[in-house]
């Protein structure tokens, strides 16, 4: 078992920042596992950072199955959570349980899922089996269609209340955690003080008892990024100015330098090698 659970994630809760940060692939679990992040988060948001989408309804179980089995590989200290994507769970509980149990076999110590009390009879099945779930409000990316695009939640008297009663349903069906997005931060801090579980914010301000963040994001990967991320460095340019110099040594002859191949040191061993081989080859012509 790893060193962080949900139990842990649990007992920070007005102790504790909680950080959590997407990872898709190998080497950036294991980066971010070492850099002592708690919670390495397989989001499907991979489908529009990784893969291109305008959006996340296109991912599938098989993509969210490949890479948490890839990121769980990497991970030791961390709680590693993975996200149900769209229409993996909305049909029926049924199916969507058979999906969690698809991610949580793949190696994940958790499962995401949007909305709350929608779900709440998937939450309490799931957690009565021992699967542990994260919740998800304020904006729910997989639900942008509806919401009439990815805007700012919690204005409304109506959102409010729409907002605080998927955590209070969480909270009521075993959910560990929540995960608050793009939404006013005055709500957040009324929905952290109202729920004894953990609220985890993204765009939601200070008031939360953590934060989450897109690897590409906190990276600079892209040169667009949401206004509520915050950019620690801009490894695009890094990366960039690396191809380019890469691009430039080869066309020039540069590289593979002395140090980065191997010749034979007997060059005469090497013509009788040469000799040979030519000579049988000539039987293939």
């Amino acid at each position: 078992m790893r060193e962080v659970t949900p139990r842990r994630i649990i007992e920070m809760k007005g102790k504790e920042k909680i950080t959590m940060i997407t990872a898709y692939d190998y080497p950036s679990a294991l980066i971010a596992d070492k850099a002592g992040i708690d919670i390495i988060f397989v989001g499907d948001s991979l489908g529009m950072v990784v893969y291109g989408e305008k959006n996340t309804l296109n991912v599938s179980m098989e993509q969210m199955v490949l890479h948490t089995g890839a990121v769980a590989k990497a991970v030791k200290r961390a709680l590693v959570l993975a996200d149900m994507p769209f229409a993996s769970y909305e049909i029926d509980v049924e199916e969507g349980v058979r999906n969690a149990v698809r991610l949580i076999r793949a190696g994940a110590d958790a499962v995401k899922i949007e909305g709350g009390y929608d779900h709440r009879k998937l939450v309490r099945k799931l957690v009565r089996m021992g699967i542990p779930v994260m919740g998800h409000t304020g904006l729910t990316p997989q639900r942008y269609l509806q919401l009439g695009g990815y805007r700012l939640m919690g204005e409304t008297e109506e959102e409010i209340e729409e907002i605080l009663r998927d955590a209070k349903s969480l909270e009521k069906s075993g959910a560990f955690a929540i995960v608050i997005e793009f939404t006013l931060a005055d709500v957040a801090r009324l929905v952290t003080e109202e729920v004894s579980i953990p609220t985890i914010g993204i765009g939601a301000g200070p008031y939360v008892d953590g934060q989450v963040l897109v690897w590409h994001d906190v990276l600079g990967l892209y040169e667009n990024q949401p206004p509520f991320a915050k950019r620690y460095a801009n490894l695009r340019e890094v990366i960039l100015e690396a191809l380019v110099k890469f691009r430039e040594d080869v066309k020039a002859g540069r590289f593979p330098g002395r140090d980065h191949y191997w010749e034979f040191l007997d060059k005469e061993d090497f013509e009788g090698k040469k000799r040979r081989v030519l000579e049988r080859l000539k039987n293939y012509e």
